[in-house]
This record gives C-alpha cells, structure tokens and sequence, in this order.
C-alpha cells in the first residue's frame, strides 16, 4: 500500500523518457514528488484528485458500540478525449475527479492546471508530464497560415470528395441490390402487369357484351 516518491519517480522518468524529457520539467517534477507517501495500490492507476479510502467508526444506535470501518472512493472507468493526443485516454476516476475536469474544462486543461503537488498519484503525474511536453513540442512546430481564397479552395475540394463519397456509396448499393436480385425482380413485375392487362381486357369485354343484352 505504502511505496516510496523515489521509486515512483524513477518509473515516471521511465515511461515518459529520460531523453526527450527537459531538465527545467524534470527537476520541476522532481521537487514536488515526496520522498515518501501513502496512497492506495489502486489509486496510481488512475487519477483520483485527492480521495482516498477513510477510515472511521461504526456506530450503533443501540448502545453506541464502535466498529472500525472505511470508506472507498466512488471510482469510474471512462474514456476522455484528448484534444492534445487526438485520441480518447481510458482512465480510471473518481466521481469528484470528473467534476473537477468538467470545471477545467476537458482533461487536458485539468492535468495542465493542477500543481505537482496535488498530483498524488502515479498516472496522474505520468500523463501531466506528458501533457506538458506535448505542448512544448507544439510550441516550437511552425504555424502556416492560408489566405480566403485557399481556404474557399480547400472547403470546396472537400465538399466535392463527399459529394463523390456518397455517389459511388449510391452506385455500390444499386450494384449490391442487382446482384442480388438480378432480373427476377423485373420479369416478375412484367408478367403482373401483362396479367393485369389481361383482367382489364376481359372485364372490358364482359361489360359492353352486358350493355348490348340490356339494350
């Protein structure tokens, strides 16, 4: 239950990578981790904003005997999106980990605005640090800019690939329903109606042959 700041540091470093890991976010990581703290096994596993198990008293209403007890965090498994990675990030959290990242304002301003210190957990200070080095790699790619005109020009080529997406979906489909049916359809709607001709022939007929007997 118990594992030392020193050992966790060492599998941050690890994971994250001791080369493209800056000195200044290295050191900044290092401070804040403690040399020794107590967290639950199951809380380096996801990110938990402080709650822990608590441990307490079971009253009885009776004749107030006491009964040690504890008190679990209420833990989720979700997947949150990552504007940062582009990808969804499946993560263990607790109920109260979730609201703080819905007032942050998604999980990547979360992990960028909470300290180091509040970071107790292994996960958390795992993908803070990833967080942070993303950004600095983003902050030294060079930004391109299009004027009106390209950007008319990009919209438009890309409203005709769907447009020819969904023409060659339409031709696939037809495609599929006459392999499937083939021409049976067709000839069996051709002898329906020549049938019904027919009827409509004969009772056509029958009729007028009526009107003369009656006059």
């Amino acid at each position: 239950m118990a594992f030392r700041g020193k050992e966790m540091m060492k599998k941050l470093v690890k994971k994250v990578g001791a080369e493209t890991l800056t000195p200044e976010l290295k050191e900044k990581l290092k401070a804040c981790v403690p040399d020794s703290k107590v967290v639950m096994g199951r809380a380096k596993r996801g990110l938990y904003a402080g709650r822990h198990i608590q441990y307490g008293n079971r009253v009885s209403e009776d004749g107030g005997n006491k009964s040690r007890r504890c008190w679990k965090p209420n833990v989720q498994e979700k997947r949150l999106f990552s504007y940062i990675f582009d990808r969804h990030i499946k993560v263990k959290v607790t109920t109260h980990a979730l609201r703080c990242i819905d007032k942050a304002g998604g999980i990547d301003e979360y992990l960028l605005k909470t300290p180091y210190q509040k970071m107790d957990t292994e996960m958390g200070l795992f993908w803070k640090t990833k967080v942070e080095q993303r950004y600095a790699e983003l902050g030294q790619m060079e930004v391109a800019f299009f004027n009106p005109e390209d950007e008319a020009k990009f919209e438009q080529g890309f409203k005709d690939l769907n447009i020819a997406k969904k023409e060659a979906r339409r031709e696939a489909r037809k495609e599929a329903r006459r392999k499937m049916y083939g021409d049976y359809g067709g000839e069996e709607k051709g002898e329906g109606e020549a049938s019904l001709e027919a009827g409509g022939s004969e009772s056509h007929q029958d009729d007028h042959g009526w009107l003369e007997a009656n006059a």
